[in-house]
């Protein structure tokens, strides 16, 4: 049985200080001030049986998940054809459709005002067409699609990179025994690239779960629990329950991330 050098502990030792000073302590400290608020512990029983709170809740998963279909959708078909068919500047395409990681969720904010706020370009073409000035950009249409603006390029790549790796042959095979094209898709490609789509649709979820600075800009009709969050904390000064829900938000993400980390093994474990 072969023994472990101490000296390989050492290259463990900074992601160990990183994940105790990024992660251990704060939560550490979230369910203290939780506990030690105004409520107490029965703050986390508010949490559970408020409508108000429960209302937010239903409202940011279901969003969530609202987006990451979409985006599963959107970027597996744009990533599968441009990974296996010569597009003219494809290079620049894709670094084009990357480019929103660049920006900062208040700017993809701000972007969906101009395209569907008050005086956007919608609401240009609504006054000329229709007399009347078309708006999304307040309300949770506007939030899904600040999502999804900056959801695809987080899951294109990844979509791009699992498709590189897919064995022609078996869709080959599969087409010489009188399969379909969507057969093809479904009993071929889809398996294949099962592990990358939870995945990445597993991070898309908990992006736009704790999504802030995005759904801060369109704060006007909006109930997502990180802007009930804010407003707990900065509004009312209810620093236990902002805690508790920050808790609560981190305990629904993890949940989706270990899921979704589960299920893709077992994808894997299928398809090897």
């Amino acid at each position: 049985m072969t023994q472990r050098s101490p000296a390989l502990f050492l290259f463990a030792l900074p992601a160990l200080l990183v994940f105790l000073a990024f992660f251990c302590l704060p939560m550490a400290r979230l369910i203290e001030v939780s506990l030690t608020g105004r409520d107490g512990a029965g703050v986390y029983w508010t949490v559970l049986t408020s409508a108000r709170y429960l209302h937010s809740l239903m409202v940011t998963v279901v969003l969530s998940a609202l987006v990451t279909l979409a985006t599963l959708v959107i970027a597996g078909i744009a990533g599968t054809f441009l990974q296996r068919h010569p597009v003219p500047g494809k290079p620049v395409l894709v670094a084009m459709l990357t480019f929103p990681l660049a920006f900062p969720g208040v700017v993809i904010g701000f972007m969906v005002i101009m395209l569907g706020g008050r005086n956007g370009l919608l609401a240009s073409i609504g006054d000329v067409l229709a007399g009347e000035r078309w708006t999304f950009a307040y309300g949770l249409a506007g939030l899904f699609v600040g999502y999804l603006y900056f959801s695809i390029p987080r899951v294109i790549l990844t979509v791009m990179a699992a498709v590189e790796k897919l064995d022609p042959s078996l869709e080959e095979a599969a087409r010489s025994l009188g399969a379909s094209p969507w057969r093809v898709v479904r009993d071929v490609m889809l398996p294949a690239l099962m592990p990358a789509m939870l995945s990445s649709g597993a991070i898309c979820f908990a992006t736009s779960m704790g999504a802030f600075g995005t759904a801060f800009t369109l704060a006007t009709q909006l109930d997502v629990l990180p802007l009930t969050i804010y407003n707990e904390f900065t509004n009312y000064a209810n620093f236990g329950m902002a805690a508790a829900l920050s808790i609560l938000l981190g305990v629904v993400t993890w949940a989706l991330l270990a899921l979704a980390r589960w299920y893709s093994g077992d994808a894997v474990a299928a398809t090897a």
